[in-house]
């Protein structure tokens, strides 16, 4: 049996760990530039306003009717998912994490006696060691779990294990609730006169195949309890590492896309080195505020401008990726264009320390590099990230205007030391 360990409402309950004040009032977390509602408190959603709602819709409404907005903290959902994890893997034998709120989880032989108690232990456990309350379902294979899960999650106790026959809890279930159907299958299912998750079971593979391909056949063939959802996607190397952000307020100077490319660049080489990979070239590209601005070039059709930078060798070094990016930023800049975003993809991703075919002009990475940004990234974890960086990203003393607006940030509790909570 497979287990889904789901957190109720993640960011809204990661802010309420921290803030206690926040239990029972209507609460909801902003996108990124405080843009719109992404995350809901229940007490939110009762109110009947749609995810995604814009916040200046709702602004006028935190004094009347209480409503509470906070910017997305993503270092504390990030630190309180990690203990999640860290928690789980006490009780179970293994676990697989799928998103910053959701993971797979094995559980030992012993427990598989007595799911349901099993289920209840682990989610009391989470919730007393880390304040995060969660639904948990059982299954045999990942797509049963998924829909255990999201049954658990509405019993009083938060568990639900799948019965050995399924069928009476599939009749029940839209086919377009089903993990991985996604939204634009339901209307080509329908037309096949597949309505419910049950009729997705029971469909023909050459049907399902003609309508969503062998993805959708794997899926059918989950509901079956033949398991075919094995891939370890979240833990799996990625085949490309980025980062990309939109503006605080449009950038209108070069140092501001210097500073913000190379910020970005830096931040998605520390993710290279944690999978231990390394990039052979980069892709850096900006989006302007309007197109109408390119009027000095002829061949732009698009808002998006972006240059492809190969390194001379494959590296998860900063300084040399930087040495190569920031020319390409600069030259990236027009002179009374308003840009509102950028960003950096890095290709060509392969294994540091893997076997790979040298020529007699190819330098070898010197060890003291892998040092030293071993060093920073163990400072950056330890003291908060940012602690030590490039002076190509911008003086710390400094906020710049690229950076992403979050006027209603909460304390970063568990990451930050100067934002610790203090007891009075």
């Amino acid at each position: 049996m497979i287990g889904l360990v789901d957190g109720n409402n993640f960011y809204v309950s990661c802010e309420r760990v921290f803030n206690r004040k926040l239990l029972g009032k209507p609460v909801a977390v902003l996108s990124n530039n405080d843009g719109c509602c992404v995350a809901m408190s229940p007490e939110f959603k009762a109110l009947g306003i749609p995810r995604g709602t814009p916040y200046f819709q709702l602004k006028h409404r935190e004094k009347t009717d209480g409503l509470v907005f906070l910017s997305s903290n993503y270092e504390l959902y990030g630190d309180l998912s990690r203990r999640v994890q860290e928690v789980l893997r006490t009780e179970v034998v293994d676990v697989e994490q799928y998103s910053i709120d959701e993971a797979f989880v094995y559980p030992p032989s012993w427990a598989e006696k007595d799911l349901l108690s099993f289920g209840r232990r682990l989610r009391q456990k989470v919730y007393r060691w880390v304040g995060i309350p969660c639904g948990v379902g059982f299954a045999p294979t990942k797509t049963l779990a998924k829909i255990a899960n999201h049954i658990g999650k509405k019993r009083p106790d938060g568990v639900f294990v799948m019965p050995e026959d399924p069928t009476p809890v599939l009749a029940d279930l839209p086919a377009g609730e089903v993990w991985g159907v996604g939204r634009r299958l339901p209307a080509k299912l329908r037309a096949e006169r597949i309505h419910t998750a049950l009729d997705l079971r029971d469909a023909p593979d050459d049907v399902l195949r003609s309508v969503g391909g062998v993805t959708l056949v794997r899926t059918a063939a989950e509901l079956r309890g033949v398991s075919c959802n094995q891939d370890r996607a979240y833990d799996a190397d990625p085949d490309s590492v980025s980062c990309s952000r939109c503006f605080g307020e449009p950038v209108t100077t070069r140092a501001g896309i210097v500073e913000s490319v190379a910020s970005f660049t830096a931040q998605a080489a520390t993710k290279l080195r944690k999978h231990r990979l390394l990039a052979s070239g980069c892709n850096v590209y900006v989006q302007v505020a309007s197109p109408g601005m390119f009027e000095s070039w002829n061949d732009i059709d698009s808002s998006f401008v972006g240059r492809t930078v190969v390194f001379p060798n494959p590296t998860d070094a900063t300084n040399e990726m930087l040495e190569a990016v920031t020319p390409v930023a600069e030259a990236l800049f027009v002179e009374g264009c308003r840009y509102r975003k950028a960003g950096v993809v890095f290709f060509g991703l392969e294994k540091a320390g893997s076997a790979r075919q040298l020529d007699l002009f190819t330098e070898t990475k010197p060890l003291e590099s892998s040092k030293l940004y071993a060093a920073i990234d163990a400072l950056n974890a330890r003291y908060g990230k940012g602690t030590l960086v490039s002076a190509s990203q911008g003086l710390a003393t400094v906020e710049p205007s690229w950076k992403m607006r979050r006027e209603h940030l909460s304390r970063r509790a568990s990451t930050n030391w100067s934002e610790l909570m203090t007891v009075r």
